[in-house]
């Protein structure tokens, strides 16, 4: 009879017992991703100062390297200028076509040069810029140091008594400040001609009224939010690749996660800065007719 009871005990209980195994990471995850994700942002801020005391100590002292900086800025704008042109040119003609569509059916085509300059110049430009420093750039940069990671070559550095981040990180980090004005540029120029070379092709549109409505609600100021953007997307993407590159462990998988976890993050940083810069922008500038 004991027996009996302690079998059907033990039957009861084993469903409740496998249900609380199956659950347990769950709440393992639930508790530690926040805390890694905590910890992985105080890491790239102290990364950040760390970067921004480095320079500023090098110019004053005169010892900045200027030359693996231009070195930098060459080899990331060879890996990004080509994918641009061709994220440009079919945003600006997206834009042009959908907005043109809709346009035509309310017999207001003459505006849509001004949704071509609100659509391009705000938003755009800037974000096709930062997706892409935040994809090209950021995987040669975090695959670079990642590698640099794996054969120990950082750890060599600080046996010889030569900071990591003031040789390897700050002139990447600059270069991508310096290459992201020049990229913005290129993209903004590449979309605003597709937009106009399609709406006066294919929507019928004049050049006068697609050039006066574009000059109508595009304003400087939005040129320069976007060039803010760019900045802004550009120092993120600087930060986060280089801190998962130089932590890369485990040799070339730990490499290709490094690469992968930097383009998530990057692009998820840039998406939430994005929002922050535009609702600023929205409060203190908002869109009206010049």
């Amino acid at each position: 009879m004991t027996t009996t009871t302690r079998g059907s005990h033990r039957a009861a209980t084993a469903p409740g017992q496998l249900g609380a195994r199956m659950l347990k990471p769950v709440k393992n995850r639930l508790v530690t991703t926040p805390v890694e994700s905590t910890k992985t942002v105080g890491r790239a801020i102290f990364m950040f100062a760390a970067v921004i005391k480095n320079i500023v100590r090098d110019i004053a002292t005169l010892r900045f390297p200027l030359g693996e900086t231009i070195h930098q800025c060459w080899a990331l704008y060879k890996v990004t200028a080509m994918p641009a042109l061709l994220m440009a040119i079919p945003f600006g003609g997206m834009v042009a076509v959908q907005s043109s569509g809709l346009i035509n059916q309310i017999g207001a085509a003459s505006i849509v040069g001004a949704a071509s300059g609100v659509g391009v110049v705000r938003q755009g430009a800037p974000l096709t810029a930062g997706l892409l420093m935040g994809g090209a750039a950021a995987s040669a940069i975090a695959s670079d140091l990642g590698a640099r990671a794996i054969r120990e070559e950082l750890d060599a550095y600080r046996v010889m008594g030569v900071d990591p981040v003031r040789a390897l990180v700050v002139p990447r980090f600059v270069a991508l400040i310096l290459l992201a004005p020049v990229l913005m540029a290129v993209i903004l120029a590449s979309a605003v001609i597709a937009s106009f070379i399609l709406a006066v092709t294919v929507s019928d549109v004049t050049s006068g009224s697609f050039w006066a409505s574009f000059g109508a609600f595009a304003k400087m100021v939005d040129v320069w939010f976007a060039v803010g953007k760019a900045v802004v997307f550009a120092g993120i993407v600087g930060i986060v690749s280089s801190l998962k590159g130089v932590e890369a462990k485990g040799g070339p998988r730990g490499v290709a996660d490094a690469v992968n976890a930097a383009v998530v993050l990057n692009v998820v940083g840039i998406v939430i800065a994005n929002l922050i810069i535009t609702q600023i922008q929205t409060m203190f500038f908002p869109m009206a007719v010049a």
